[in-house]
């Protein structure tokens, strides 16, 4: 059995997909972009600015299924553009420990939603 996870701290969706889906101990993330939550906005004044903002909100969707970044086993990095990855790395390690890091891959695609330059995906386990 599946339960949907929402939260308003995260943005809502653009579309017919919900924030979360968990399954037993295990939650689906949908992909997170940069939009501010609160006004629907894109925030996108720099890469790292961008992946700061994906990463707020995908911590607030972890939270609504009581979880933190700890719990996350696997993510999907999507960028426009492979030159931005050491900058969005840069971002995207201090939300993990390197130790205890989860498995990864980064993929540069031709677009993607609102023409963001980076989205984030997760599973976690409790």
């Amino acid at each position: 059995m599946k339960t949907i996870i929402t939260t308003n701290k995260a943005p809502q969706p653009i579309g017919p997909y919900n924030q979360a889906v968990l399954v037993g101990n295990t939650l689906y993330t949908s992909g997170q972009i940069a939009l501010h939550p609160e006004t629907g906005e894109l925030v996108i004044d720099s890469i790292e600015v961008e992946t700061t903002q994906v990463m707020k909100n995908l911590k607030a969707v972890l939270e609504a299924a009581n979880m933190t970044f700890e719990n996350v086993i696997k993510t999907s990095i999507f960028i426009s553009d492979m030159h931005t990855f050491s900058a969005i790395n840069s971002v995207y390690a201090q939300y993990f420990d390197e130790a205890t890091a989860p498995a990864r891959e980064t993929v540069e695609v031709a677009n993607l939603p609102k023409f963001v330059n980076v989205e984030i995906s997760m599973i976690a386990v409790k």
